[in-house]
């Protein structure tokens, strides 16, 4: 059993002020792989939503919720929405956090990524090209090529925290043009996350559907990202309860832990209260102020300012 605890873990914060909403410019839809999905399935099937949440991902895209242009900084974050590499938590962990990100003058990407039906390294393409897509066309969207982070929930933080660590892995790559352009993020933010593969802390949900039933032991040390931490790996944020039984806060531990020895700027709140997939749900007391922390490290960092 894992006791009750309140424990803050950080290095470097600074309290900022919100800016006042503003009204936001419509959503458009971005598709990923214009020239063609890699090892598309011809025979895939149809995408299918139910109760707000989207599976059977066979055309990846980025839902673009630009900033408002009073207060808009030049930053943008690419979010990856939960649900297990099986579906897509859209709703509760994507669009539902867009809103609060621009209110903040930050631009929002809400990705589509591709799922059980692919299995890595489908995930991985996808979100390395997002963020190539957006640094290539940084001026078009109105951001800062030097200010693209990646925000993951659950399963998508595990897609967020792979970003982070395999930005220039051979996986990620498909040959095309696009590739020359750099897609490791400024930043990652992730949210009671999927890091191991490995016993006794894996989801095994996630596990079976990004690497299979069985997967071999090579594969199972590849894609536990607590693994492959380097100094390369992008400033980062964490955010886990003791109370999550679905994805234990071991995870964000030991990622935490490697963070640590490689050197590279982190900041952990581990919290009481909060079942997995808490989001932005605001009657968990401390736990549901942990935007407002997430807000003062982006600020401790500059990566709020105008």
């Amino acid at each position: 059993m894992i006791p009750s605890l309140v424990l803050t873990i950080a290095l470097g914060a600074a309290v900022g002020q919100v800016p006042a909403a503003a009204s936001s410019p419509k959503p458009q839809v971005i598709t990923l792989w214009p020239e063609g999905v890699p090892n598309a399935q011809p025979n895939g099937g149809v995408e299918r939503e139910v109760d707000e949440r989207v599976s059977n991902v066979q055309n990846p895209t980025l839902t673009y919720f630009p900033a408002p242009k009073e207060t808009a900084n030049g930053t943008a974050i690419i979010i990856c929405p939960g649900g297990g590499y099986v579906r897509l938590a859209i709703a509760k962990e994507g669009t539902g956090l867009a809103k609060m990100l621009n209110d903040l003058g930050v631009s929002v990407f809400v990705l589509k990524y591709r799922l059980v039906e692919y299995g890595q390294p489908a995930p991985l393409q996808d979100v390395l090209r997002a963020v190539r897509v957006i640094r290539s066309r940084a001026a078009e969207f109105g951001v800062k090529p030097d200010r693209i982070g990646v925000m993951g929930s659950s399963a998508g933080g595990h897609l967020a925290a792979s970003a982070a660590t395999f930005f220039d892995a051979p996986e990620g790559k498909t040959g095309a043009e696009l590739d020359k352009v750099s897609a490791r993020p400024t930043f990652v933010s992730l949210l009671y996350p999927v890091i191991t593969m490995k016993d006794p802390y894996a989801h095994a949900g996630s596990r079976k559907s990004l690497l299979g039933e069985k997967p071999p032991q090579e594969l199972l040390d590849r894609w536990s990202l607590e693994q492959q931490v380097t100094a390369q790996t992008p400033p980062t944020f964490l955010i886990h309860t003791g109370e999550d039984t679905s994805v234990p806060l071991e995870n964000s531990l030991t990622f935490f832990q490697a963070l640590r020895r490689a050197k590279v700027d982190a900041e952990m709140h581990l919290f009481e209260k909060g079942p997995h997939g808490f989001g932005t749900r605001t009657d968990l007391g401390p736990t549901s102020a942990w935007p407002k922390r997430w807000e003062e490290w982006m600020r401790s960092h500059g990566w709020l300012d105008r």
